[in-house]
């Protein structure tokens, strides 16, 4: 059987079923799909491959999944280094981001971010950052799976002035990108901090009818739940909870501050945690 391509490799390590190695085995492609796993020699019986790899010394896996980006934020790097998060983020970040952000600087920031990945075996990412739709947009130009964040944050940026533009924005790029075989739609509050209660409500909301997740920065350094404790009386876990974003939609980032009983909750919930050990280490915020 004709086919465009044929790679054999020494093993290959599957998602599915767990724990399984397949010794000299290949892979058959044909119009940019899998055709089948299937040992080397009968590979080589079967299928007549326009191209052929030996890669007699690799392991091969699935792509990777980046569960945690702000792609366009890649032409920020190194901007200001070696800072408290909320230093750094009021003194430095959202003012340079006020200055530069558009269309164009999310585009080329997120095709550098793409190409990084893809050099680094990443073929799916989970963002959050302005402009959503240029993102999704630069993603599937370069064939790249991601879940676009649908960006909200109590203040006015580039991309929107109010929560009512941020989210009337955001549902538009989830509508537009709902055909888009390789984008999908998370709504992506910033962070408790940022985002006060009567907008993440709606997101509640709006998450629950398009049963789409909520993606979001949560319990990222001690200061931040200090704050919250001192302003009024509860650590930010608990007033989502109370607000009924602690569900098996939440995707919840960072999350180095936490107690036992809201490990317990979390798992009762199903909500997912997100590690992000580089991030973590660099503000030295804990584990």
């Amino acid at each position: 059987m004709n086919i465009d391509t044929l790679i054999h490799a020494r093993w290959i390590i599957p998602v599915a079923p767990d724990n399984r190695v397949l010794e000299d085995y290949s892979i058959a492609v044909q119009g940019g799909r899998i055709l089948e796993l299937l040992p080397t020699e009968e590979a080589r019986d079967k299928y007549a491959p326009a191209h052929e790899h030996e890669l007699t010394r690799h392991a091969l896996i699935p792509g990777l999944i980046n569960a945690h980006t702000h792609a366009g934020m890649s032409l920020l790097r190194g901007l200001a280094d070696d800072l408290p998060l909320m230093t750094w983020l009021n003194d430095h970040i959202w003012p340079a981001e006020k200055r530069w952000v558009n269309e164009e600087f999310v585009a080329d920031g997120t095709r550098l971010a793409i190409a990084e990945m893809i050099r680094g075996g990443t073929t799916c990412f989970n963002d959050m950052y302005f402009f959503p739709d240029v993102t999704a947009r630069v993603a599937s130009a370069a064939g790249m799976r991601a879940v676009v964040g649908l960006i909200l944050i109590d203040f006015p940026s580039a991309w929107a002035g109010d929560a009512d533009e941020y989210l009337h924005r955001g549902i538009r790029v989830h509508d537009d990108f709902r055909g888009n075989t390789l984008i999908t739609t998370a709504f992506a509050p910033h962070a408790p901090y940022s985002v006060s209660d009567a907008p993440l409500e709606r997101v509640r909301t709006l998450a629950d009818e398009l049963e789409i997740p909520i993606h979001m920065h949560v319990h990222e350094t001690a200061h931040e739940v200090t704050e919250a404790e001192q302003r009024d009386g509860r650590r930010p876990l608990r007033r989502l909870g109370e607000l009924g974003l602690l569900s098996s939609s939440l995707t919840a980032v960072h999350m180095t501050q936490l107690t036992e009983d809201e490990i317990g909750a979390l798992a009762e919930s199903g909500a997912s945690v997100v590690h992000c050990p580089e991030s973590n280490l660099k503000l030295a915020s804990g584990f």
